[in-house]
C-alpha cells in the first residue's frame, strides 16, 4: 500500500509540475501579446523620431503623426476586445490584417518601424487560421526585408533591390523554419495537455479504486472478525466436545458400573468410583486449558509420541479393549499445534470406537513420513454406513465433521474406511512442522 501511495503522489507532482510550467507558460506570453505591442510601438517610434531629420521627409514624418495614434487607438481597441473573441474567428483576423497595414505603412516611412512589424513574426498562428499562417509569415517577411535593405521601402537602387531579394529569401527560409518548429511545438503542447489529462483521469480512477479498495478492506476487516469469532467458536465447540463430553461420558460409564455392583463388591465399585473422579478431574482441567486455547496436559511433559501412547493405555484401561500403539519412521520434534491437533483426533476416534464400535482391538499408528505426519485409529467393531450418519451439530456431535475440521485448520485431511461388520480406519493426513523457536 505504501509502495502505491508513493507512486500515486509521483504522478501527481509529475502532473501538476506539467501542469504549472504550461499555465506559467501560457500567461508569460499572454502579458506579451498583451503589453508587448505597446512597448514594441513606442520603441520603434522613440527611434524613429531621433532618425527622422536623416531619413525622412516631412510627408513622412506627416503620415507617421498620423498613422501612430492610429496603431495606438487599434492595440487599445484589441487590448479590450481581444480576450473576450472566439480564437481565429473573423474578429482577430481584421485586427492582424489592420495592423500589419498600419506596420507596413510606417515601416514605409521609415524603416525602424519595422521593430513594430516584428509582432507579426509572434501572433500569426493565434490571430490567423492555419491555412492562412505561412501567407502572413510572408508580408511580415517582406516588411522586414524591405526595412533591412539599405534603403527603405521600396528599395531605391539595383543594390537595394539585390538586398532586398537576399533578405526576404532568407527572412522567407527563416519563417518557414520557425513556422515548422511552431508547429511541432504546437504539436508537443497538445500531447503534454492530453498526456496530463490523460494523467490526471488516471489520478481520478485511481483515487477512486482506492477509495473502493478501502471499503473493501473495512469490509474485510469485518468478514475477518467475524471468521474469527465463528472459527473461535468452533474451536470452543470441538474442544467442548473433547474435553467434557467425552469425560463425562466415561464418569458416566464408572459411576453406572459402581451403582450395578456397589453392593456386591465394594472394591472393586470404589476403583471404578476412583476412575470416575480422576476423569471430572482430567476433564475439568482440560477445560480451562481449552478456554484459554492452551496445549493439551498430556503435551505438557511428553512429546506427541508419549502422549499417544499413554492416551491409548489410558483409554484401553478405562474401556478394558485391547489396544496397542505403534510408531514408524523417525521421531522428530513436532510443532505444538499440529501435536494438539493429532492428539484431540486421536482421543476423538479412540472414544467413538468406546462409545459406539463394540471392538476388542485397536490400534494407533504414528508415521513420520518426510514432510508428512499421518495417524491411523484401527479397530475390528462393528464398523457403519458412512452415507446414514446424521449431520454435524445434530445428533451425531462433532465427530467425524470435527476430526476432519481439526485436520484442515492445519492444511491436513481426515479420512474414514468402514463398512458395516468390517471395522473402522480413521485416517489423519498432515504437514510435519518441525517445533521451532
Amino acid at each position: 500500500m505504501k509502495a502505491w501511495d508513493t507512486a500515486t503522489a509521483h504522478r501527481n507532482d509529475t502532473a501538476t509540475a506539467h501542469r504549472n510550467g504550461t499555465v506559467n507558460a501560457e500567461h508569460g506570453w499572454e502579458r506579451f501579446f498583451r503589453y508587448g505591442p505597446y512597448g514594441l510601438l513606442g520603441l520603434s517610434t522613440f527611434v524613429s523620431a531621433v532618425s527622422a531629420p536623416f531619413i525622412m521627409d516631412r510627408a513622412d514624418v506627416y503620415a507617421t503623426a498620423v498613422l501612430v495614434p492610429v496603431a495606438l487607438a487599434l492595440q487599445l481597441w484589441w487590448g479590450r476586445v481581444g480576450p473576450m473573441v472566439v480564437p481565429r474567428s473573423r474578429t482577430p483576423q481584421c485586427y492582424y490584417v489592420a495592423r500589419t497595414l498600419i506596420a507596413f505603412a510606417l515601416t514605409w516611412c521609415n524603416p525602424f518601424f519595422s521593430v513594430y512589424a516584428i509582432l507579426g513574426y509572434f501572433d500569426t498562428g493565434r490571430l490567423l487560421p492555419a491555412r492562412a499562417v505561412r501567407p502572413g509569415l510572408l508580408v511580415t517577411a517582406v516588411i522586414m526585408a524591405g526595412a533591412q535593405c539599405g534603403s527603405g521601402l521600396p528599395p531605391v537602387s539595383l543594390m537595394n533591390w539585390v538586398a532586398f531579394a537576399a533578405l526576404l529569401g532568407l527572412h522567407a527560409t527563416l519563417t518557414m523554419v520557425f513556422a515548422r518548429i511552431g508547429d511541432r511545438e504546437a504539436d508537443h503542447a497538445r500531447t503534454q495537455v492530453d498526456t496530463i489529462a490523460e494523467l490526471e483521469s488516471a489520478n481520478a480512477r485511481l483515487e477512486q479504486a482506492l477509495a473502493e479498495n478501502a471499503g473493501l478492506h473495512a469490509q474485510l476487516l469485518v468478514q475477518a472478525r467475524e471468521a474469527g469469532v465463528a472459527d473461535e467458536r468452533r474451536r470452543l465447540a470441538a474442544e467442548i466436545h473433547d474435553t467434557l463430553a467425552q469425560g463425562l461420558t466415561g464418569i458416566i460409564a464408572q459411576l453406572q458400573v459402581v451403582t450395578s455392583i456397589g453392593g456386591t463388591d465394594p472394591a472393586l465399585a470404589r476403583v471404578h468410583l476412583d476412575r470416575a473422579v480422576t476423569l471430572a478431574r482430567h476433564s475439568l482441567g482440560e477445560a480451562r486449558r481449552s478456554v484459554h486455547d492452551l496445549v493439551p496436559s498430556a503435551l505438557e511433559h511428553d512429546d506427541l509420541p508419549g502422549a499417544l501412547k499413554r492416551t491409548v493405555a489410558d483409554w484401553a484401561e478405562r474401556h478394558e479393549v485391547r489396544a496397542e500403539f505403534t510408531v514408524t519412521g523417525a521421531v522428530e520434534p513436532v510443532h505444538d499445534e499440529i501435536a494438539a491437533t493429532l492428539l484431540r483426533i486421536a482421543e476423538e476416534a479412540l472414544a467413538n470406537v468406546g462409545r459406539h464400535a463394540g471392538a476388542s482391538r485397536a490400534g494407533v499408528t504414528l508415521s513420520f513420513m518426510g514432510d508428512e505426519l499421518t495417524l491411523d485409529v484401527r479397530d475390528d467393531g462393528c464398523g457403519f454406513d458412512p452415507a446414514a450418519l446424521p449431520p454435524a451439530g445434530g445428533a451425531g456431535g462433532f465427530g467425524l465433521g470435527g476430526m476432519r475440521a481439526r485436520a484442515e485448520r492445519i492444511a491436513g485431511t481426515a479420512e474414514v474406511e468402514t463398512e458395516p461388520g468390517r471395522g473402522t480406519a480413521v485416517s489423519a493426513r498432515v504437514p510435519l512442522v518441525r517445533y521451532g523457536p
